[in-house]
């Protein structure tokens, strides 16, 4: 299995009545900012171990770097009478966990697929808290049209039934090998050593013996909201951070999305964003961070090393 180079340690922070986990490595160095790492959809905090080890010592060693396990994933529960989630709610405890471990400092920000959008609504948000922003793959979604609200509403309620129905739910595995083995099988580039070390902190073992996946089936319903693109734009005119948006060399968008939302669209988004860079992780796919973390390590480093 693989051997983490740079220990971590857990820390539960009070956030909104939530009891957050926050993975941390380092400690506060003078004035260098602390390096906030957000994972994406049904993923973990310590699934940046890979790029925290690839990491430099002269970087890593002079700061702090930490990773929440968002609401309703890894190690941070959701809200005990909550069933669905939106992304307002990640911006807000984003700002209350910078408040407790960065009061009154610019942070450097990097931010993966789902993280990676809510890192770029963030620093338009709040655009004072943000120093650096990298962007990993946050690619956001297709445009909506208001015609489209009331279906989508329809949906979500239907939805919201079939999950307290117990019918949407989450795969379990027989041990932790059948977990990795999953992995393995979304993402034929992570390493085997390598995902038998993330599956114990993707998924854990539950009474019966069968192993778990840490995240909320809630996750999986539609959000109630439509998409709007013009606030979104509104938002990435308003970044004031030098910011690099990482693409992997496979075309994730063209996957997922046949032709109805493409990198050209995206890259045409990116176009409102002030300050913005764009760089390509090769021989990666959309867990570029498991794929090629040195490479990934060496992007990151670069870019905050030029403020």
């Amino acid at each position: 299995m693989y051997q983490a180079l740079r220990a971590s340690r857990s820390e539960h922070v009070k956030v909104r009545h939530l009891n957050y986990h926050v993975r941390l490595w380092g400690a506060p160095a003078g004035g260098t900012p602390p390096l906030v790492l957000l994972h994406g959809w049904m993923d973990v905090g310590a699934s940046y171990q890979f790029v925290v080890d690839a990491f430099s010592e002269a970087f890593a060693g002079q700061r702090l770097i930490l990773a929440p396990d968002w609401r309703g994933f890894g190690l941070t529960a959701g809200p005990a009478d909550g069933d669905h989630y939106g992304f307002p709610d990640y911006l807000a405890d984003l700002d209350f966990l910078l408040d407790h471990y960065a009061p009154g400092q610019a942070v450097d920000l990097v931010g993966h697929s789902m993280g990676g959008n809510v890192a770029m609504l963030y620093a338009g948000v709040r655009p004072g808290r943000i120093r650096r922003l990298v962007n990993l793959e946050g690619f956001g979604l297709p445009p909506t049209r208001p015609a489209q609200a009331p279906a989508r509403y329809a949906r979500w309620i239907d939805e919201l039934k079939a999950l307290h129905r117990g019918e949407v739910g989450l795969p379990r595995y027989p041990d932790a090998a059948g977990v990795a083995g999953r992995l393995v099988k979304t993402n034929p580039r992570l390493p085997r050593d390598k995902a038998e070390w993330l599956a114990r902190h993707w998924a854990r073992p539950e009474a019966d013996g069968q192993w778990a996946i840490l995240g909320d089936a809630a996750h999986k319903l539609v959000s109630a909201q439509l998409y709007r693109l013009e606030e979104v734009l509104a938002i990435y005119q308003r970044i004031a951070a030098p910011t690099l948006a990482v693409e992997a060399s496979d075309d994730s968008l063209g996957t997922w999305h046949k032709g109805q939302y493409t990198l050209a669209d995206y890259h045409e988004r990116l176009k409102c964003v002030p300050q913005v860079e764009r760089a390509v992780v090769q021989d990666a796919g959309h867990m570029l961070h498991h794929d090629q973390p040195q490479q990934l390590a060496r992007l990151i480093e670069n870019f905050l090393a030029n403020a």
